[in-house]
Parts: C-alpha cells; structure tokens; sequence
C-alpha cells in the first residue's frame, strides 16, 4: 500500500514538475550556450587528454587533477544505471525508453556543463583538496545557507541511503543468481570492502577510480561490440524499433508513450546524474585554470555514460530479444540477454562487471554524501556516523527488493533535481559569462585562466581564485 502511494506521488512529480523542468532546463542552457555540446565536442575530449595526474605542489600539498575528478564522477555514473537501470528502462517502457535516454544525454550535457562550471567557480579550499558542490553555490552564489542545507538532507539521504542500497541490491543479486549464496552474504562482505575505501578520503577514492572504472567501460564496450558484430545485420532493425516505439502510434492511442518517455528520461538521470546536483560535488575538487575547462569535462561524462555504455546495455538486450518475455527485470534481464549471445558465461561476466561498476558507484555516491554532509557539519565525528551508516545501508540492499528501491530513488531524486535547476537557472549568466571569457581566450591562442577580478562586479566569495 505504502509503495503504491509512493508510486502515484512520483509519478505525478515527475510528469508535471520534474520531466519539464530538466527537458526546459537542458533546451535553454544549449540555446543561451550556443549548443557547446554539439559544436565543442572536439575541445572536450581535448581537455579530458590534456588533464595531468595528481602532482605534488609546490605547497606541499596533493592536488586533484582535472581527469581524477572526471573519474570519480563517472564512478557514480557508471554503475548499475547502465546495466540494471536501462534494463529497468526497456522491461516498463519499452525499447523506445532508449530514445528518449539518448535525447536526455544530448541535451543534458548542457545541464552537466552548467553545474560543474558552476562547482568550480564556488568551490572552496579544504586541508588535503578543494571542495564544493550545489550546496556552496547555494550559500556563495544565492547567499541563501537554509537553501544549501535542505539540499544536503536531501542530497545525504538519496546517496547515502537509496542509491547506496540499490547499488548493492544488484551486486547481491547478480552474484547470488550466479553462485547460489544467499544475497545478504555478499552484501555483508560489500559493506566491508566499502569501509576500507571510504576511511581514505578524495584522494584514495580517486585512485581506485581511476584504476577500476576506464578498465571495466573497456572490457564492457568490447563485449558490447561483439555482440553487435554478430548480429550486425539485425542492427537496422533493432534502431528502426527503437524510433517507432519513441513515437509509435500504437503506445500514444493506449497512453503507453508517457510511460516510455518517462522511464527514458529518469533512467537516463539515474545514470547519468545531469541537472541532479550529484556530479558537481567531484567537479569542484579538480585543480584546473578556469572553471569552464571542468565544466566540458563533466558535459564530456554524460556522453561517455549514456551514449556508450548504456547503449551497449540497450543493444545487448534488444538484440536478444529476450525483454519480449517479460520474465526478467533488472541485472537479471541484461544477464538473461547476454547469456543468449555468448553462453554461461555471460553470468559471470555480468556478476564480475556489476560488482566493480555498481562498487565504484558505491564509493562515489558515499563522497557525494560526505560532502554534504560537510557543509551542515564540520565535525569528524558526524562524518565517522555517515561512514558507518553507508555501510549499514550497503548491508540492506541484500534484503530489499528491486521495486522498493526504485520507488525510493525517484522520489529522492524528485527533490535534489528541483533544488539544483532552481539554482542554476538563477546562476546561468555567470556561466554565460564565463563560457565567453573562455572562449575569447581561445582565440588569441592563450591557455585560458581565470581570477575573480575577471567577473563584472568584483566577488570576495571566490575564494578559489
């Protein structure tokens, strides 16, 4: 009963608040943006290849590279989004929920854009590394503190809590289908490897990131590409369903095109968080010269979620045809999926691929919390109590079910994508401006870098820079 209350308030959040507001959201940003997405593409990846490594400062102190804190967000994004959520996406929505999560990731990256550019303009200095986020532009650019700590709660409740148990749920899960252990061991075992990670901070999360999450999106793209390539003369096909079903005649006469639109578009945001708030806690730890050279690294992270690894996950499933059944949902139906293309041991490639993308994801989303959490207290014992709670909620993803946590996550979401795009619609003329002084720099062939005495009116809040 409870769940199916839940239910009915996310669906009406989403249909008439949030879905609206994310597609008006990422609509204005590329058009005030000139669709940086589309036509700087190339600059992207360029800035991604020319970020350094963590150095050694001539203060002494380990500094946060560009491409560290490109990984640490993407830890978050690629996780069981990619493999259960866009299998999730297809069971309800149908194969047309792809189309509308490519359109997402498009449009989105200009949403991701702005609120990564906007971490790095407001971030602040800590001990070991910088930090930031959604809630310091709350309290440095809309001077309104209650605004940033309501967003934390909020922020602390959906990382730390909904998205920490479904990551574990389909680690659990997919492990348990294919060794036969019950779920609630593996999960207790999670919990303990989380513990060790989580207790060394930014710099040894974005370490392990930096080692597990390129390494698994290769090993996953390449399997994906085999797959295509056997089945390269049903692609056609499979492209030509995905269309038809986004816009087919069909699902709009029996109601069923809100369905797949809705369940491409909160999909697509639980994968690839743009215009959530989440990513910009990791873009705001990067040392970099300017603040719009992160921001086209994180827009860079919403294609390399989407358009690559979900859309294997997409293509592995609807080239089985094995989600015309019905009888799987989740990691199950991608597992089912890929056993029919390589056999048996497809189920331990998918419980090896969920364990470290979902993990990673585990390790990203706890510094999501963290920083969060932060900003309502700076008290090493309130950081100690979240630390143990991510590992208690790691514990319960082995006992909660898949549609319980889902209900959970959308309704957690509802709340930190309206905070953030309220905020920075408000803050997009510095964007603006700040995408103009970068890219007047560019032309006079200069490496662009930014200080405050750069803005139009003169900010002490800056502190950064």
């Amino acid at each position: 009963m409870l769940i199916e209350i839940i239910n009915q308030i996310n669906n009406a959040l989403w249909t008439w608040l949030v879905i609206p507001l994310l597609i008006g959201c990422a609509l204005w940003f590329t058009f005030k943006l000139g669709g940086l997405q589309f036509r700087y593409f190339p600059l992207m990846v360029r800035q991604l290849l020319e970020s350094n490594n963590s150095v050694d400062k001539s203060d002494g102190k380990k500094h946060v590279s560009s491409f560290h804190a490109f990984v640490v967000s993407l830890a978050s994004r690629i996780g069981t989004g990619n493999l259960a959520g866009v299998a999730s996406a297809i069971f309800v929505g149908g194969p047309g929920a792809v189309f509308w999560m490519w359109v997402m990731a498009l449009f989105g990256a200009a949403t991701a854009f702005v609120e990564a550019t906007l971490a790095q303009l407001y971030k602040r200095r800590g001990k070991d590394a910088f930090y930031g986020g959604p809630a310091y532009y709350m309290l440095h650019g809309l001077h309104s503190r209650w605004l940033g700590v309501l967003f934390s709660i909020c922020m602390t409740i959906t990382f730390g809590m909904a998205n920490q148990i479904m990551q574990s749920n389909q680690i659990s899960t997919s492990l348990s289908d294919t060794i036969g252990l019950p779920p609630l061991s593996f999960a207790i075992a999670l919990s303990l490897l989380t513990g060790m990670i989580i207790i060394g901070g930014i710099h040894r999360i974005a370490k392990f990131s930096a080692v597990v999450v390129p390494f698994m999106a290769v090993a996953y793209l390449l399997l994906a590409l085999y797959v295509i390539g056997s089945n390269i003369a049903a692609v056609p096909e499979m492209l030509r369903v995905i269309v038809s079903d986004a816009f087919g005649l069909e699902q709009a006469a029996g109601g069923a095109i809100g369905i797949t639109v809705m369940q491409g578009v909160k999909r697509g945001l639980f994968s690839n968080e743009a215009g959530e708030g989440s990513a910009p806690n990791a873009a705001a730890v990067a040392e970099t010269s300017h603040p719009v050279k992160q921001g086209l690294v994180q827009a860079l992270g919403v294609f390399t979620d989407t358009l690559l690894v979900c859309t294997c996950t997409a293509m592995i499933i609807l080239l089985s045809g094995v989600y015309k059944t019905g009888d799987a949902d989740g990691i199950l139906l991608t597992t089912r999926s890929l056993e029919t293309e390589i056999g048996s041991a497809a189920r331990y490639f998918i419980s090896v691929a969920i364990f470290f993308f979902a993990y990673s994801s585990i390790i990203g989303n706890y510094y999501y919390g963290e920083t969060a959490m932060r900003y309502v207290s700076q008290k090493k014992s309130v950081v100690r109590v979240y630390q143990a709670f991510t590992v208690v909620m790691v514990i319960l993803g082995g006992v909660l079910v898949l549609d319980e946590i889902w209900s959970l996550i959308d309704l957690c979401m509802c709340s930190i994508v309206i905070l953030n795009v309220y905020s920075i619609l408000r803050l997009s003329p510095k964007v603006v401006f700040l995408w103009k002084n970068y890219r007047q720099q560019l032309s006079e062939c200069r490496n662009p870098e930014f200080h405050k005495e750069m803005m139009p009116h003169h900010m002490d809040d800056l502190e950064a820079w």
